[in-house]
């Protein structure tokens, strides 16, 4: 075919075309390279040059001790400035070869290049068998330079060994690391090493590494093995014997070739003109001075002691409280063989167990419980589940709401009669033969808010400007224990859902800590963390221990408490039925479980304190804040407490909005934006929700009726607010809570868990304060033990917070930036200071409980129509 024929001639021809162009010209062999090899002396410099047909051979031996090791060191300064064409040296000893390139390029953390043109490294010490032995070591010296002039200098380092308490200086830099050896002595299983440094800059690595061939001690490589942290001013490495097959180690010091791992800037090289960017940046003289020390640790039997130490102290708790108890039922016993005599009804006393049997205050010489004579409902009581009873000895006046007559405060008509004779005249039989533990499996979860027998005048009894207890504790009580029984168990499930995640998560953090040796990921305080197996630091683990028991000690009084109770109830004694606050127990037991949780989150968290699991420290203490106000209001507040469901979803938000904040909200103004006006609107919700008693509805109305309140109470008549004594603790609220939601928007504080926190614990301590001045503006008094309390934690409270504040680590800074806050144990060579916070502040926590549980014991013997809400 002629197609084919064409296409076959025009092949042939593009063939006969590319045989007959040139060949390229190929590389002339060229001549044999010649070695020149010299016969070297340490402490020597050589000043010699090198091109790419010469190789220097430097032949070095000296005499190795078995006993005795000595560092030997080799230096380098390559005259030439060309990079692309470096010298490569290569050191040839018996069990290893390192080799280096001078100029030596280094990167950064962006990939940026550093050169190096003086570069020193300290060579690995081969073992021997032998008492003397002479061992031999080469180094090539080659390029493919046309002529390079350099420097060589072996030298012995002198201090090679570091010794035991003595310290020992030097400098460094990124292309001159330096490493020591450290030996075991006898009866020392693990020591600190310690490298502290007067100037933060530049950044620098330490390492501790096995005695190995190659020893990895350059800024690229000297994370491989061994365990490593990053320093500007204080390093710290705790090493365990066992740990070192040869009972020796080395302590490798690497400064890094940029200091944004440590917190500080990345410095600008500008570069010179028609230079590439991947142009290598000479950082001229970047050394840095430090000093090493490396001491013993504790031995086993300060581990011991130690353990001793933190249960003796927190198990003395339970036995003073079983001598508080003995005391007290000694007490009782004698009592009541007095009130036998006198023939005269005994009252409860405010014994730490709750024990219901006392003197009457007429018969202690002490003017009986005097009202201001308000509060009841008048006769409608009568008729309410719980056998509400009467002011004894007031006469009756009508009261108005809703524009009716302003109410009227009762006037007693007599001076008040003994609670004896008085409940002698009231007959409370039809109470006292009621039974009072009913079976709790016909209450369903829809009754646990209703007021069915008395929901016609539910808003005329909340709306009174005096209540009294009587007036807000009308439900079943059947109702309410279920209700506050639920605190607990829900407690009870968040805190096994919770937990166990944390632990699996923590155990993982200590894990990879040590595998990968990485002691950046974990912000202890190096100079005085104890490691005991696995655990880095056992010391801030063991001091957690506090919370546990001391809450388990609470659990225990409140189960006594309310054993004690329900048997008051069982023989319908009418003290019990009638009168002091009402006791409910399950936000107590909630209490006392969140304490023990604290204990086991804040241990979980001091396994490996970092950014990432803060929230482990801190969730519980916010329930705690939560409860304990919760608990407070209600005291005289039982029928319209928050139930456990809607508590803990308030309290979940709040957690939520800690880790959103911990997260995102450094330097976010638009998160402090929304953070700071839903603090103020809740605010707002908040106080009216307490003002009207829960009488109001949030809907589509509910700004026409601000209007119509402000319009009738501000502009047609200028009235002051009903109820002033909750006014007065609202706008106290309100100002302190606006101040501090303005403090978070101007000042944006990096620790915004604590933040959080601290807006709980202020508005914990105001609602505290007003409820103890309201306590005795009311007439009541405060008995022994829980004044003893207040006084006591008080105190621990403040001790607590001087060693909390002295921040010994904190994760918002960078790891290396931490260690500078780290300071020396300062208990028993075992804890710090904020070991000795856990203590004190499970102790503190521990007394405010009980100050919560005892508070009101003095009403024990008062009628509930006789006890104001407030």
């Amino acid at each position: 075919m002629p197609g084919s024929g064409a296409g076959a001639l025009a092949r042939a021809l593009v063939a006969w075309a590319l045989l007959a162009l040139p060949l390229p010209a190929l590389p002339q062999p060229r001549g044999a390279r010649r070695v020149a090899e010299k016969e070297a002396r340490f402490n020597t410099t050589y000043a010699d040059w090198v091109d790419a047909d010469l190789l220097n051979i430097y032949a070095f031996n000296h005499s190795v001790r078995r006993n005795r090791t000595e560092g030997v060191r080799v230096s380098v300064n390559v005259l030439s400035d060309r990079k692309d064409l470096p010298v490569l040296f290569v050191v040839r000893q018996k069990e290893a070869v390192v080799s280096f390139q001078v100029p030596l390029i280094l990167r950064g953390l962006n990939q940026r290049k550093y050169a190096y043109q003086e570069v020193s490294r300290t060579l690995c010490q081969p073992q021997t068998k032998a008492e003397v032995e002479t061992q031999h070591f080469y180094v090539d010296v080659s390029t493919l330079s046309l002529n390079t002039s350099y420097q060589l200098r072996v030298t012995h380092v002198e201090n090679f060994v570091l010794r035991t308490n003595e310290r020992f200086s030097f400098n460094a830099t990124a292309a001159q690391p330096q490493y020591f050896k450290y030996e075991f002595p006898e009866g020392v299983d693990s020591v600190i090493v310690k490298v502290t440094s007067a100037m933060a800059f530049p950044c620098s690595v330490i390492s501790i590494q096995d005695i190995l061939c190659p020893v990895y001690d350059l800024d690229n490589n000297v994370a491989f093995i061994g365990m490593y942290q990053t320093m500007t001013k204080k390093a710290a490495i705790t090493v365990q014997k066992k740990d070192f097959p040869s009972n020796s180690f080395y302590v490798v010091v690497v400064v890094k070739t940029e200091d944004e791992v440590c917190g500080g800037a990345l410095p600008y090289y500008p570069l010179s003109k028609n230079a590439s960017p991947d142009e290598p940046v000479d950082q001229h003289n970047r050394q840095k001075m430090l000093e090493v020390m490396v001491s013993p640790t504790i031995t086993s039997e300060a581990y011991v002691s130690s353990v001793l130490f933190c249960l003796g102290i927190f198990l003395s708790f339970y036995v003073l409280t079983l001598l508080i108890a003995c005391w007290e039922s000694c007490r009782q016993q004698k009592r009541k063989g007095l009130l036998a005599a006198m023939d005269s009804p005994s009252l409860d006393t405010a014994s730490l167990l709750g024990h219901a049997r006392g003197i009457p205050d007429s018969f202690l010489g002490h003017a009986p419980y005097n009202s201001y004579g308000y509060g009841s409902f008048g006769n409608g009581s009568s008729g309410s589940a719980e056998g509400i009873t009467d002011s004894m000895g007031s006469a009756e006046v009508p009261y108005g709401y809703a524009g009716q007559e302003q109410f009227k405060r009762r006037t007693s008509s007599a001076p008040m009669r003994p609670l004896s004779i008085a409940m002698g005249e009231r007959s409370l039989e039809n109470v006292a033969g009621r039974p009072r533990l009913d079976s709790l499996s016909s209450i369903e979860e829809d009754d646990y808010d209703t007021l069915a027998d008395i929901d016609y005048d539910k808003n005329v009894i909340r709306t009174k400007q005096y209540l009294c207890v009587a007036d807000l504790a009308r439900k079943d009580k059947r109702v309410l224990r279920k209700k506050y029984q639920i605190y607990f168990w829900n407690i009870a499930t968040i805190a096994v859902f919770y937990a166990l995640p944390v632990i699996q998560l923590v155990i993982t953090y200590q894990t990879v800590v040590n595998v990968t040796g990485n002691q950046d990921i974990c912000y202890y305080n190096f100079l005085c963390a104890h490691p005991l197996g696995n655990l880095s630091a056992f010391n801030n683990i063991l001091s957690n221990l506090g919370y546990v028991l001391l809450g388990l000690l609470f659990l225990l009084i409140i189960l006594q408490r309310e054993i004690n109770y329900n048997r008051a109830l069982m023989r319908n004694d009418a003290h019990a039925l009638e009168c002091g606050i009402p006791k409910h127990f399950g936000l107590f037991y909630a209490m006392g479980t969140a304490l023990m949780m604290e204990g086991l989150l804040s241990a979980c968290y001091h396994v490996c304190p970092n950014y990432t699991n803060f929230q482990f420290d801190t969730s519980f203490m916010y329930m705690i804040a939560g409860l304990c106000m919760l608990k407070l209001y209600q005291k005289r507040h039982p029928d319209i407490n928050a139930s456990a469901y809607s508590a803990y979803a308030c309290l979940a938000l709040v957690i939520f909005f800690s880790v959103v904040g911990v997260v995102f909200g450094k330097e976010n103004t638009a998160f402090w934006i929304v953070f700071s006006v839903i603090h103020i609107v809740a605010t707002l919700l908040l106080s009216t929700q307490l003002y009207y008693m829960g009488r109001w509805k949030l809907d589509s109305g509910i700004l026409r009726r601000i209007l119509h309140v402000l319009y009738t109470d501000c502009v047609r008549q200028c009235s002051g607010p009903m109820y002033v004594d909750r006014m007065v603790l609202l706008v106290m609220g309100n100002i302190i809570n606006w101040s501090l939601a303005a403090y978070g928007l101007i000042v944006r504080p990096n620790d915004f868990a604590s933040y959080l926190l601290a807006i709980g614990i202020c508005n914990l301590l105001l609602y505290f304060a007003f409820y103890i001045i309201m306590k005795l503006r009311s007439g009541e008094r405060i008995k022994l033990i829980p004044l003893l309390c207040i006084v006591g934690t008080s105190v621990v409270w403040g001790f607590a917070l001087f060693f909390f504040f002295q921040g010994l680590s904190t994760w918002q800074k960078t790891p290396a930036e931490s260690r500078e806050h780290n300071r020396d144990c300062i208990l028993l060579d075992f804890f710090d200071d904020h070991d000795i916070w856990h203590f004190l502040s499970s102790i503190a926590m521990f007394g405010s409980f009980l100050v919560l549980l005892t508070l009101d014991d003095d009403l024990d013997c008062v009628q509930r129509d006789k006890i104001y809400v407030f």
